[in-house]
């Protein structure tokens, strides 16, 4: 066989035998999903369905995730929770318009945002409230729920102020597919948001790409699907959107398996405390450890955890984050408690610069997106538009995007994160 550098990669890197608390969700396992699924990648068939004319067994399918998860309507993405994302979004504002964002969002709803002319209105995590009872002639708000450290918004008070200014709730639930199944129901849709876009791989036993749409209000029903169509390919992979039907068909038949993998985290989370770190999530079923606290960056923290058998999910300047499922084994689990006993206890880091002030607002975000730009040293961008966004971790929120205008005060905040260069119109 010719030289096979990706499949050789993938190859090397299952022989390290690590213990993977990262995406996706069924770890790789062998009796996570069937073995058959190569050997069911069919296509459109008269007796195998159409995803976007469904009327056969994919609709079935996607009736029966929809009763599993309390839904109106739950519709199939074999395209991941992007696709999802950008269905939410058509649906939410389909002439366009002005969407309230918490600014943390992923870099695919800013190139929905993009490709569909929204404007948004950018508030920090922490401000959504504020936003959206004090923000004029808005379409939509847009939050993700939980982030990459499993914090949480408050998505029962979202909602019912959403819902008394006649706005939808739009939640990239990318990271908390899982919580429906959590003590309490955390997931967004039980809370009241209008529609989530759950990246089901990511903590269940999917294959990578496969997500649902969950779509709470049935002003959103009719039309979903062509909303979809509109970004998604013409091929959609059977095998995917067939593991999307098993892992529902396995969650209901397993409803408190998550329960268990709470008690696992809060195990570990225990243990971590007791070294003095702690687990800054909110979602129960993740481990995302504030190694800062005892003198490590998150990256350091994270080669550490590797040399002890141990895959995390994310590190960067301050965190570690796992992601637990029911595909983590007991062994996989001693060797994580075993790695957190090895880490060096030191004094903390100092704390990390707060934020700079959101920048002002120089073009709209479709118009910079698809401007011709140039690469030019940091330092030069200054006063400049900026045609990408920057979002060094931690903490996760874009410090600058597309279309605003790079201050110096962002410029030293990001040369501090070793932002070397930037992309400008």
């Amino acid at each position: 066989m010719e030289q096979t550098p990706l499949y050789t990669a993938l190859r090397r890197h299952q022989a390290l035998h690590r213990a993977p608390f990262h995406t996706p969700g069924h770890k790789c396992l062998p009796d996570a999903l069937p073995q058959d699924l190569l050997a069911l990648d069919y296509t459109e068939l008269p007796d195998t369905d159409s995803l976007f004319e469904a009327d056969g067994a994919i609709l079935q399918a996607e009736q029966a995730a929809a009763a599993l998860f309390g839904a109106k309507r739950t519709l199939f993405s074999a395209g991941g929770c992007s696709l999802c994302i950008q269905t939410m979004l058509r649906l939410a504002c389909p002439q366009g318009g002005r969407v309230l964002c918490a600014r943390n969002v992923h870099r695919s709803a800013v190139n929905a945002m993009a490709l569909l002319g929204l404007e948004p209105i950018w508030v920090m995590p922490n401000a959504v409230q504020n936003g959206i009872n004090n923000t004029e002639s808005i379409n939509a708000c847009y939050v993700t729920s939980p982030d990459y450290y499993g914090r949480l918004q408050d998505i029962p008070v979202l909602a019912r102020l959403c819902k008394k200014r006649g706005i939808p709730l739009l939640v990239d639930n990318a990271h908390g597919t899982h919580l429906a199944f959590t003590e309490p129901d955390l997931h967004p849709l039980y809370q009241g948001a209008s529609m989530t876009a759950d990246s089901a791989h990511k903590t269940l036993n999917v294959l990578t790409g496969g997500a649902w749409l969950q779509i709470g209000e049935e002003r959103y029903v009719q039309g979903a699907k062509a909303a979809m169509s509109l970004f998604a390919s013409t091929s959609p992979s059977y095998p995917i959107m067939a593991s999307l039907d098993l892992a529902r068909a396995w969650l209901a038949e397993h409803p408190h398996a998550f329960v268990e993998v709470q008690a696992q985290v809060r195990t570990l989370a225990a243990l971590a405390k007791s070294r003095g770190i702690a687990n800054v999530s909110a979602d129960p079923a993740r481990l995302s450890l504030r190694t800062a606290d005892i003198g490590l960056t998150g990256a350091a923290a994270a080669e550490i955890f590797r040399k002890n058998g141990v895959e995390p999910e994310m590190a960067d300047g301050g965190f570690v984050v796992f992601l637990c499922t029911p595909w983590n084994t007991q062994e996989d689990y001693q060797k994580l408690s075993a790695a957190i006993l090895a880490l060096p206890v030191g004094a903390p880091l100092p704390p990390r610069a707060e934020l700079p002030p959101l920048p002002p607002v120089r073009m709209p975000l479709r118009q910079a997106v698809f401007a011709p730009s140039e690469t030019v040293p940091l330092r030069q961008a200054v006063g400049r538009i900026a045609a990408q966004a920057a979002c060094p971790c931690p903490p996760g929120v874009p410090v600058v995007m597309p279309g605003e205008e790079v201050t110096p005060q962002a410029a030293r905040f990001l040369s501090g994160y070793g932002f070397f260069s930037f992309d400008v119109l």
